[in-house]
């Protein structure tokens, strides 16, 4: 028996999904919870594009030629990069650069996380109005900064000198003395920027679990104990972090610097951003200035991968 007519193509019962000829084809539907963070995204990578990446192949397209800021560039291949291997100034403003970053990271990591402990601790006092007055400094610009320390320490006019002369003593020459002026620097740069990384401290260890401190309580654990093996374990992840972002901001410290001491006495504290903004602007070399930032590009990149590595190597232990 044969079915005919309409009988022979039942419509499909209600409720089914029919499919289209053809492979099948997962569409995906645009809302506004999934354009809102593109266009946010979009935003973010049309800005860095714009203000970094462009800038820094024009600085490395510069870097091969001798280019001086008037008329056009001239290609003159790696020579830039061969002056600067035999440049005693870059070698002096790189050494100093490293032996500010080795002095400014290690203390300003101790401070920070000093404070963000004092911050969370169960009998410390006022601790909303100290996070404020600990967090001024980062409000503050370099700029303001350094002429702040400028006026504290001051061989002639320095807040400071004039209490040790008004106690008898002698005035210490702060800013005559290569070494006593790069100390001020360090110490202006550590207290500025100790506020950011207390209160990165201050989130990790709000995050690590109660139950740790109060299980090694229990087993006897005093404060230093608690401390070095259930919090600084426990926060290791933000203290890569804020290791890492101290370390390139310190190895490119410009502003304090230079309202500060300007690189002195003389030139013997001139960092390496000092260095390349002197013979970029002031010398007007623009393409050896720009090799100079191309290696100091990849200096900061080398530290970051050598401090990645080290820290994966430490957490797969």
């Amino acid at each position: 028996m044969t079915v005919t007519g309409t009988a022979a193509t039942a419509a499909p019962e209600r409720g089914t999904r029919t499919l289209a000829p053809g492979p099948h084809r997962r569409r995906v539907r645009l809302n506004h919870y999934t354009i809102a963070p593109l266009v946010l995204i979009a935003a973010n990578v049309v800005l860095f594009a714009l203000f970094f990446v462009w800038p820094a192949v024009i600085g490395f397209g510069y870097s091969f030629t001798d280019y001086t800021g008037v008329g056009d560039p001239t290609f003159i291949g790696g020579q830039n990069y061969v002056e600067l291997v035999g440049d005693p100034s870059f070698y002096a403003a790189l050494l100093r650069t490293l032996l500010f970053t080795v002095m400014v990271v290690p203390l300003s990591f101790v401070v920070s996380l000093f404070i963000a402990n004092l911050m969370v601790s169960d009998y410390a006092k006022g601790k909303p109005v100290a996070r404020v007055i600990f967090f001024l400094p980062w409000l503050v610009s370099p700029i303001i900064t350094g002429v702040v320390w400028r006026w504290l320490f001051g061989e002639n006019f320095g807040l400071v000198n004039f209490v040790i002369e008004s106690l008898g003593g002698k005035a210490v020459p702060w800013q005559s003395n290569a070494n006593l002026s790069l100390m001020v620097v360090v110490f202006a740069a550590t207290w500025a920027g100790m506020a950011f990384s207390m209160l990165l401290f201050i989130a990790a260890i709000k995050n690590v679990p109660t139950s740790y401190y109060e299980a090694a309580s229990l087993d006897g654990a005093g404060p230093v104990r608690l401390f070095f093996s259930i919090t600084l374990p426990n926060i290791a992840p933000t203290s890569f972090i804020v290791v890492l972002l101290t370390t390139i901001g310190t190895m490119k410290e410009y502003a304090l610097f230079v309202s500060l001491n300007n690189g002195g006495p003389g030139t013997e504290n001139n960092l390496l951003v000092q260095y390349i903004y002197q013979t970029g602007f002031q010398r007007g070399q623009i393409g050896y200035a720009s090799a100079a930032s191309f290696v100091l590009m990849i200096i900061l990149m080398a530290i970051a991968l050598i401090q990645l590595a080290v820290n994966k190597k430490a957490g797969s232990r």
